[in-house]
């Protein structure tokens, strides 16, 4: 087995305390010799971790398919020194192959007392309004604008691995090496990504927001609003009733408003009174004192009071109280008022609440 370590001088390019203790974080990617740990054999794990304020890198490789073992045993004894293991799709292939390549060999070694960031699945739920054609390591790296040296993908070095068992020759080796500390260099670089999730549970401040006049029939709300959390690249968004984009740590929604009369359903509709010539429903306490022909009980369709004014539309009752046009209605609306938004918690809540329905443009 080869062992390989070195310190790099590195950029610093996304808040490691964000996703825990630095001195906790192992950055960490595998090759193999195939996709099943049943089939085939683990060759090389290579690891990044940050220590005494720098960098530092560490590959095991096996020189002989003897080796594997010996490379398990270095791996999971050197796991020892952290709780948090941080992967690109590590939870779908790295981590279960191995678990299996341990069980095979019968060794004490699991991941269960360690903290696993898998980046690939914290990225997912972006790529519909970044637009991403793909969520592989490298096509984030162009998304991102980052170039790499390495022209090999995985899958292509199995080939020369059989070689260099055959050969022995450095060429083939330095080949093998270099993919991986790439793999691991690009899943460093590409941490910015992590900006885009983080505004699922972002804070955000309000600049403006104004109802700008226009000729269209409903009128529309322009605000803007910034954050903590500043966006390697610039990006824009539909919605289902506008539009959204941003740029650095700002945020710009465009976005439709309903204006007219809607209806607030009561959960708790048995406990009131319709009135069908008033067209609304009031509680029981006060209903009593209405004449038996003018109500009715309140049915979940009837158990409602109405209101007229501009409306802020929500895909799901964020915000309260939700008015809606039909009790099964999958639009919701909330009343709006300047007020609303000024509430930094409410602003934070509607906007994380729109960026999880956006598409990308």
């Amino acid at each position: 087995m080869l062992h390989i370590q070195k310190t790099l001088a590195l950029s610093q390019t996304y808040p490691l305390e964000r996703l825990g203790d630095r001195d906790s974080l192992l950055f960490f990617d595998i090759e193999t010799t195939g996709f099943s740990a049943d089939s085939s054999a683990l060759y090389l794990i290579g690891c990044l971790y940050y220590r005494k304020e720098a960098w530092h890198f560490v590959q095991w490789f096996a020189d002989s398919p003897q080796s594997e073992i010996e490379l398990l045993h270095a791996f999971f004894q050197f796991l020892s020194n952290f709780s948090t293991v941080v992967h690109f799709n590590g939870d779908s292939f790295d981590l279960p192959y191995l678990q299996k390549r341990c069980a095979h060999y019968r060794l004490p070694y699991d991941f269960s007392a360690l903290s696993s960031i898998d980046i690939y699945k914290k990225i997912r739920p972006c790529r519909k309004w970044l637009g991403l054609d793909s969520l592989r390591l490298k096509a984030v790296e162009r998304f991102l604008g980052i170039q790499r040296e390495d022209p090999y993908h995985g899958g292509a070095l199995i080939a020369v691995y059989h070689s260099y068992l055959r050969h022995k020759d450095e060429q083939r080796l330095h080949c093998l090496l270099l993919h991986n500390e790439e793999d691991l260099l690009g899943m460093l670089s590409i941490l910015p990504i992590l900006c885009y999730p983080d505004l699922e549970t972002a804070h955000f401040r309000l600049s403006s927001q104004s109802l700008p006049h226009t000729e269209e029939a409903s009128p529309s709300l322009f605000l803007q609003a910034e954050s903590d959390i500043y966006v390697p690249k610039p990006f824009s968004a539909s919605l289902p009733n506008g539009s959204l984009s941003m740029e650095q740590n700002r945020l710009t929604l465009s976005l439709s408003l309903f204006e007219g009369t809607l209806k607030y359903f009561y959960p708790d509709y048995k406990n009131y009174y319709y009135l069908p010539a008033e067209d609304r429903a009031i509680h029981k306490s006060v209903g009593e004192f209405v004449d038996k022909s003018a109500r009715k009980r309140a049915t979940a369709q009837t158990g409602y009071q109405k209101a007229s004014g501009l409306f802020l539309p929500q895909l799901s009752p964020i915000l309260e109280p939700v008015f809606c046009e039909k009790r099964a209605s999958s639009l919701t609306y909330v009343p709006y008022t300047e007020a609303l938004l000024e509430n930094p918690q409410h602003l934070s809540l509607f906007l994380r609440h729109l960026l999880s329905h956006a598409e990308a443009m």
